[in-house]
């Protein structure tokens, strides 16, 4: 063979040992996403209660002191710590609950509605709140003094911004999940709240009753978590059947 036979044979296995070409890169990389549609007729729901039991936490009244527009807001009525809120029944409210397993493989699209969080008597409203990956963070503040805004996620970008009063609203999106945020007030030490985001439509934060309620659940086995600020995280595996209603029940000692 020529050598000028074994140049050309040499540049030919270089080609074909090259990377695919940028054009059908980005032709695969501007593929539509799948989204996983759970079937209507076969869904089932997931529902069930969190407790709390013995001694009930006694409540501590917030001092806002060092803002008098915030006292104003008041009207000088007694504001008391929501850290852990607990009914006389023993039902706790302000719990984060979410499939935490068994929807591996699945990509569910994020909705288009915005979620609010208010800054309203120099507290966060709500204060536990979950939302998906990627969906709008909308925050208000309805108060007369300037409020700082002050996620600090582990999976996400941290922000920091002021906001003053009949400023706009600010909206801000976490891309990936991160369980749970932490939300501050750098002007007001006593404000916080906690933001849950998820990659799927699947949680819940429990209501002055202690309950929750999934629904539109495909049947599978999950791995079902609760989460709370103060008394921390608890797990149960649950199966949910085609078209039935699966109950979980958790409880805080």
């Amino acid at each position: 063979m020529t050598r000028s036979l074994l140049f050309a044979a040499a540049l030919l296995t270089a080609a074909c040992g090259q990377k695919q070409p940028p054009q059908k890169a980005a032709v695969e990389a501007s593929k539509p996403v799948e989204y996983f549609h759970v079937d209507a007729s076969t869904a089932g729901v997931l529902h069930g209660k969190i407790a709390f039991l013995g001694a009930k936490p006694p409540r501590t009244v917030i001092s806002m002191a060092q803002d008098a527009g915030c006292e104003q807001a008041h009207k000088g009525h007694p504001v008391f710590d929501e850290s852990v809120v607990v009914a006389k029944d023993g039902s706790l409210s302000n719990a984060f609950v979410y499939i935490k397993s068994g929807l591996e493989g699945k990509k569910f699209e994020v909705p288009k509605e915005t979620v609010p969080l208010d800054q309203h008597g120099c507290l966060f409203v709500p204060r536990v709140l979950g939302m998906r990956a990627g969906q709008s963070l909308d925050v208000k503040n309805s108060d007369t003094v300037s409020h700082n805004i002050h996620p600090m996620p582990e999976n996400n970008r941290e922000f920091n911004q002021q906001q003053s009063p009949q400023a706009p609203d600010i909206e801000h999106k976490f891309p990936r999940a991160d369980i749970m945020i932490p939300v501050k007030c750098n002007v007001h030490s006593w404000m916080h709240a906690y933001i849950g985001v998820v990659d799927h439509p699947y949680f819940a934060v429990t209501a002055a009753d202690g309950s929750f309620e999934l629904k539109n659940v495909p049947p599978g086995d999950y791995g079902v978590t609760v989460w709370h600020e103060k008394l921390g995280e608890q797990t149960q595996q649950v199966h949910v059947a085609a078209s039935e209603t699966a109950a979980v029940n958790f409880t805080y000692r």
